[in-house]
C-alpha cells in the first residue's frame, strides 16, 4: 500500500493552518475549498450559519440526474488551550510516518484526502456522481450539518449513500452510539453559613439528582439493554461538570449539573430520563413550597442520534469491496452520520483515516500511511462510480433499505 501522495500532505498542510477550532468562523477554510474546487469546473454551494461567521459546503461531481455516493466530513476541530504540545499545532509537522498538527486525525485527514482525490474524480466518465458535504460545529454537537440537512431537504435528487470520514483506521464502521445532553439548574436561597437552616442549599438539594445518575448507571451496566457490538457494550450517563457556590460561609443558592447519555442504538435517551424528569418535578415543587424562587430547571444542550447498519447488506459488502481493511465495527464516538441516517433516510457508514485515539489529544496525528489507504479508497470508488454495473449495485443496494 502507498504512503499518502505530495498533494494529499500538501493540502493537509494548508488545512491545518486554518484555525478552525468550533468557536471560531471557518469561511476561510471553506473558501479556500470552493476556489480549489472551481478550478476543476465544479460548483459549490455554500449553506450558511445564522450568525453569518460560518457554513457548511455542498459540491456535486459528476452527473446531477442520479443518486451518487456523498463524502462527508466536518471542518472545525476541538482547542488546542491546555495543551501540551511538541510542535506548532497549526504548523504540519512531519516526524517519519507521522504528520502532526491540530485535525489531522480528527478529521482534515479525510478532507485532504478527498480534496487530493478531485482532479482525478473531474476527470472521469462517472455513471453516478460523487457528492462533497463538508460542516461546521460538530465538534460542539453535531450543530453546523443541520442547516445543511435543511437545504438538502430540497434537493430533487438526494444522494443514495454516504461514507463519513471520521478516524477508524479505515476501518468500516457500521454504528455508533447517538448522545444526548443537558443541564439540570438547582435554585436555592443564600443566607449566612451561621443561619444555614434558614437559607436553602441548593448543592445539598441536587444531592438526590446526583445519586439517580449514579444509581441509574450502574444499572444500566448492570441490566442492559446489551449490544456486545460495542466496546462498552451498554448505554453510559455522567455528570460531566458541576458548579455550585460562592464561599465556605454562605449557603450557596445555584448549583449546575451538566450531564450527557450515550445510548446504544437500541435505546430511547428520553425514554431513559423519564424517571429523572420526575425527579426533577418533584424536588422543584418541593423547594418552591419552601421559597417561590427556588426550584429546579432542565434545558438540552444538543444531541444527536446513534447510527445503526444492517452489517450484512449490500452496500456494507458493496464498501466493503473497496477497502483494504477487511470486517466491520462499531465505534464508542459519535458522529453526524445518524443525522443523514435519521433526518434524510441516507443509508451512512463511517470510515476514514487515523484513529480517535489520537483525536482531540496533544500532538494528534495522522501517519501517511493512513492517508495513502484512504487515496486508494477514493480511487476504487470513483472507478466503481464509473463502472454502470458498480453504480447498478449500490441503487439495488440503497433501494433495498440497508439502513435498520
Amino acid at each position: 500500500m502507498s504512503d499518502a501522495s505530495t498533494a494529499c500532505v500538501d493540502l493537509l498542510e494548508r488545512l491545518i493552518a486554518f484555525d478552525t477550532t468550533s468557536d471560531r468562523s471557518n469561511l476561510a477554510l471553506i473558501h479556500f475549498v470552493r476556489d480549489l474546487l472551481a478550478e476543476q469546473g465544479i460548483e459549490a454551494t455554500l449553506v450558511p450559519s445564522a450568525c453569518g461567521e460560518k457554513a457548511n459546503l455542498y459540491a456535486t461531481i459528476g452527473p446531477r440526474d442520479r443518486p451518487g455516493v456523498m463524502l462527508s466530513g466536518h471542518t472545525d476541530t476541538v482547542p488546542v488551550t491546555g495543551q501540551a504540545w511538541g510542535s506548532d499545532p497549526y504548523r504540519l509537522t512531519a516526524k517519519g510516518q507521522r504528520l502532526y498538527g491540530r485535525g489531522t486525525a480528527d478529521m482534515k485527514g479525510f478532507l485532504a484526502a478527498v480534496l487530493a482525490a478531485v482532479p482525478a474524480m473531474a476527470r472521469a466518465e462517472l455513471a453516478a456522481p460523487i457528492h462533497l458535504a463538508f460542516s461546521h460545529d460538530e465538534e460542539v454537537g453535531c450543530l453546523g450539518v443541520r442547516s445543511l440537512l435543511e437545504a438538502m431537504r430540497r434537493f430533487r435528487v438526494r444522494p443514495a449513500a454516504c461514507v463519513v470520514g471520521e478516524p477508524t483506521s479505515m476501518r468500516l464502521a457500521t454504528a455508533h452510539k447517538g448522545k444526548l445532553a443537558g443541564r439540570i439548574e438547582v435554585t436555592g436561597r443564600a443566607c449566612h453559613s451561621g443561619m444555614a437552616p434558614e437559607g436553602i442549599n441548593a448543592i445539598q438539594a441536587a444531592a438526590p439528582l446526583i445519586q439517580w445518575f449514579a444509581g441509574t448507571a450502574a444499572a444500566k451496566a448492570e441490566q442492559g439493554p446489551f449490544d456486545t457490538r460495542f466496546a462498552i457494550p451498554y448505554t453510559t450517563l455522567q455528570l460531566g461538570t458541576m458548579a455550585g457556590g460562592t464561599a465556605l460561609n454562605i449557603v450557596p443558592a445555584r448549583c449546575r449539573l451538566d450531564f450527557e447519555v450515550r445510548n446504544v442504538p437500541d435505546e430511547d435517551p428520553q425514554a431513559l430520563l423519564a424517571p429523572l424528569m420526575a425527579e426533577i418535578d418533584r424536588l422543584d415543587a418541593e423547594l418552591k413550597a419552601c421559597h417561590p424562587e427556588a426550584g429546579v430547571t432542565l434545558s438540552w444542550l444538543g444531541d444527536y442520534p446513534g447510527l445503526a447498519m444492517a452489517e450484512e447488506g449490500e452496500l456494507v459488502a458493496l464498501i466493503l469491496s473497496l477497502l483494504a481493511e477487511p470486517g466491520r465495527e462499531r465505534i464508542g464516538f459519535g458522529t453526524e452520520a445518524g443525522l443523514f441516517q435519521r433526518e434524510l433516510g441516507i443509508p451512512t457508514l463511517v470510515c476514514g483515516p487515523g484513529s480517535m485515539a489520537q483525536g482531540h489529544q496533544p500532538d494528534e496525528y495522522v501517519t501517511r500511511e493512513q492517508l495513502g489507504r484512504c487515496e486508494a479508497f477514493l480511487a476504487r470508488l470513483t472507478e466503481a462510480l464509473a463502472d454502470p454495473e458498480a453504480v447498478a449495485r449500490l441503487d439495488r443496494a440503497c433501494a433495498s433499505l440497508d439502513s435498520v
